[in-house]
């Protein structure tokens, strides 16, 4: 589920004393929480507990706990948790001060700084928020680049945020150019709401007919008057009444949504009465645009022929063709208006893949009398992607003076429609294509959920722009998950938190940024080829293994050491972060089988230390490789994956070699020399490589300490394999079968005999 509601409607019925004490409205409580999440240190986007919750309309306030415990018992000393909020759509963040990519532009969002050692909590309090989805992030800080085994205890801290909101539920709605009678405390505001219609240029609230009561300041009201909702990057308008009246105006209101106004008094222990009234300005309004009934839908297939009428019975409907584009300047000449909507139609082309396309075609046509308008509604889906604009002038049939640029302002909620040099887009983002400039690009990761408005307009230096009055422009607005698919040197992951889908690159090489796109710290062609060759070529250290294995007679294990150099080395060729890369196979079955190979060879040699019968030993070999494969398919970089199989050979090793000292009464293996040149060297050999592989490998240092570990394992088996059994004959094959230029099999110790002789068949 999305969020885990605890008491979701507490429904608290106040008492006629709670609603003198509110001003007569009636309020609720909801609670919402989110399970607990492990933190992780900051690498990439992906490292990131990001949660997701919903604010009702008319909440009042909303209180977060943000709540971090330690996972374990043990001294981790003080960690820094950052937690970062944000409204409509997942916090942009950049805690290690990387370069963002070309034409990418993002919000800042609110962020907190919570000191751990044990257990750490804080609060956070907003007073009349904006109604919707907000997010919240939270992680360690910046990843040394030590590489942590899974399976050891480390320092962990568990992040759980808790939303407590409290919300009206019968709040009075101010209606346009009607006057509500009010009253408003310190301690009891008066809450009401407004809707806001499309194309609304100004909103005005009026206080008016102020009185306290009795006394000498009856008529100085002392009001706070508070227009709008507060997010992370906007507060409500505010004003200061005095008097018996004030007036708070909002231009460029958001649009089709309820506004919220709050009145409350400041000074304390005194009830103000007062009136209050709204009304708003339609400054700029297109006329009736869009196809009619069915003409929409020939629009779309393309076809752009007029309809003339459709007869159905006796009724006859006429329905006129509205021709867009290029094709007719006078079309575009609007009656009364100031304007042009051009509608547009949205394809949903893959997971967090969006495009929009005007339905009249791709070019859109653009004057310098009136802006034309396209509207891009962004639901919640959509917002975990990275919005592109790409503006191109077209340039095919009219060519843009010198002096003359075409304007763009992409901004949501509500659009800026007056665009010249004076006026430039002040509440979105701004670009600005022409001669020199043909094409502008504008890219924002993580867009807010509202509906987005590019306003296009001619602007020239002088008032009149010459003979180019109508230009063309095409306008590519769509969503996609990664800001330019993250790069050569990135990859863009599809990331989840419960149902909500946002997606993040993940960067290699050193390099770093929001798209990749920052190599201030990236490896250089030569390093990367130097780390590839390392991690390849060091699995070359198992050839002697191989050899001696043959040589004694272990024929099996040397088949086993044969496939995890084989695996090791083609895993780590296409496993390198950069360009030096060669994937003979899919990457996983790689992996899979090089981590498998490197168990089994272990296993595999410490049994063969053993001594012990060929038909257990076989047995042994064959059961460990499956239970092994089945451990891998669960947990592949599980730790007991590892030291499960090594602890159980060694505990058959120790086994049978007590069992040989205790029957002959002597130390086993009973030769000196094998201890001091062999066994001792061997065990060193194997501890030195287990903490270079557990304590030493970090990011930087990875391809030297994991090419030192191949070599050690594989300088373990040499040391380690025990020597030639009298018994075994050449080649280590069991007696039963010799071999020669040709092969005769025995059976119960007899030889079958084979006449050398040519049978002759005589056929009658």
């Amino acid at each position: 589920m999305d969020s885990c509601f605890i008491c979701g409607f507490l429904f608290v019925a106040l008492t006629s004393w709670a609603l003198a004490d509110d001003g007569q409205l009636t309020f609720v409580s909801e609670l919402s929480s989110k399970p607990a999440q492990k933190l992780s240190k900051y690498g990439w986007y992906g490292n990131v507990r990001l949660q997701r919750f919903h604010i009702p309309e008319e909440t009042a306030i909303a209180h977060w706990l943000f709540i971090v415990t330690k996972g374990h018992t043990f001294q981790c000393g003080q960690h820094n948790v950052t937690i970062h909020v944000q409204y409509g759509a997942p916090p942009v963040i950049n805690p290690v001060g990387s370069v963002f990519p070309n034409a990418t532009l993002w919000s800042p969002c609110l962020s907190l700084i919570l000191p751990v050692t044990s257990h750490g909590s804080t609060t956070f309090n907003l007073s009349n928020p904006a109604p919707g989805d907000w997010y919240v992030g939270a992680h360690l800080p910046e990843d040394d680049g030590r590489i942590e085994q899974k399976g050891f205890p480390s320092c962990s801290y568990f992040f759980q945020p808790q939303l407590s909101v409290r919300r009206a539920v019968d709040t009075p709605i101010l209606q346009q150019g009607t006057f509500l009678q009010q009253t408003a405390a310190s301690d009891r505001p008066a809450r009401l709401k407004l809707y806001v219609p499309e194309f609304a240029s100004s909103l005005s609230v009026s206080v008016a007919d102020c009185s306290s009561g009795e006394g000498a300041d009856s008529n100085n009201c002392s009001l706070v008057l508070r227009l709008g909702s507060t997010s992370v990057l906007q507060r409500p308008l505010t004003v200061n009444c005095s008097g018996i009246g004030c007036f708070a105006a909002l231009y460029n209101p958001p649009w089709d949504t309820w506004l919220r106004v709050v009145v409350e008094s400041s000074l304390d222990n005194r009830t103000v009465t007062f009136s209050i009234v709204s009304n708003y300005t339609v400054g700029c309004k297109p006329k009736s645009v869009g196809l009619k009934v069915d003409d929409d839908f020939n629009k779309l297939r393309g076809n752009s022929t007029n309809t003339k009428s459709t007869s159905a019975g006796n009724n006859s409907v006429t329905i006129d063709a509205i021709t867009f584009g290029n094709e007719s300047a006078s079309l575009l000449t609007p009656l009364s208006a100031c304007v042009w909507s051009i509608p547009v139609l949205c394809e949903e082309v893959d997971v967090l893949s969006l495009r929009f396309t005007p339905v009249n075609g791709p070019n859109v046509s653009v004057t310098d009398t009136h802006p034309t308008l396209l509207t891009y509604p962004l639901h919640t889906q959509a917002t975990g992607g990275t919005l592109n604009l790409q503006l191109t002038l077209n340039t095919t049939n009219v060519t843009l003076a010198n002096s003359s640029s075409v304007v763009a302002c992409l901004s949501p909620w509500a659009p800026v429609l007056q665009l010249n040099h004076s006026q430039p887009c002040r509440t979105g983002y701004g670009v600005h294509v022409n001669a020199s400039v043909p094409k502008a690009v504008v890219r924002l990761p993580f867009p807010q959920s509202a509906t987005w408005y590019l306003t296009l307009q001619l602007v020239c230096n002088s008032s009149d722009c010459g003979n180019t009055s109508l230009v063309s422009v095409v306008p590519e607005v769509f969503i996609s998950a990664c800001v330019e698919d993250c790069g050569t040197y990135g990859e863009c992951r599809l990331l989840r938190s419960y149902s909500y889908l946002y997606a993040a690159c993940v960067c290699k090489a050193g390099w770093t940024g929001w798209g990749c796109t920052d190599d201030s710290t990236a490896q250089s062609y030569c390093r990367q080829l130097t780390a590839t060759l390392l991690l390849t070529l060091s699995n070359l250290s198992f050839l002697p293994a191989i050899v001696v294995a043959i040589k004694r007679c272990y024929i099996t294990e040397a088949s086993v050491y044969l496939f995890t150099m084989f695996f090791s080395t083609f895993y780590h060729a296409c496993d390198q972060p950069g360009v030096a890369v060669m994937c003979i196979m899919d990457y996983d079955t790689l992996q899979y089988c090089d981590f498998l190979g490197s168990i089994c060879s272990i296993w595999v040699t410490i049994l063969c230390m053993a001594r012990i019968s060929d038909t257990f030993k076989y047995t042994l070999f064959m059961l460990g490789a499956l239970l092994i494969a089945m451990s891998m398919q669960l947990d592949r970089k599980g730790l007991w994956n590892l030291l499960g199989p090594v602890l159980c050979a060694i505990l058959f090793m120790v086994t049978a070699w007590v069992y040989r000292g205790v029957r002959r009464r002597h130390c086993y293996p009973p030769s000196w020399k094998r201890w001091i040149l062999f066994l001792i060297p061997g065990a060193i050999c194997a501890l030195i490589g287990v903490c270079l592989y557990i304590f030493a490998e970090t990011e930087v240092n990875y391809y030297y300490t994991h090419s030192l570990w191949h070599i050690l394992v594989a300088s373990c088996v040499v040391f380690l394999l025990p020597p030639k059994e009298k018994n075994r004959e050449a080649l280590g094959w069991s007696r039963g079968v010799t071999w020669d230029w040709s092969w005769r099999p025995r059976v119960c110790g007899y030889t079958l005999c084979q006449s050398g002789k040519d049978e002759l068949y005589t056929v009658t």
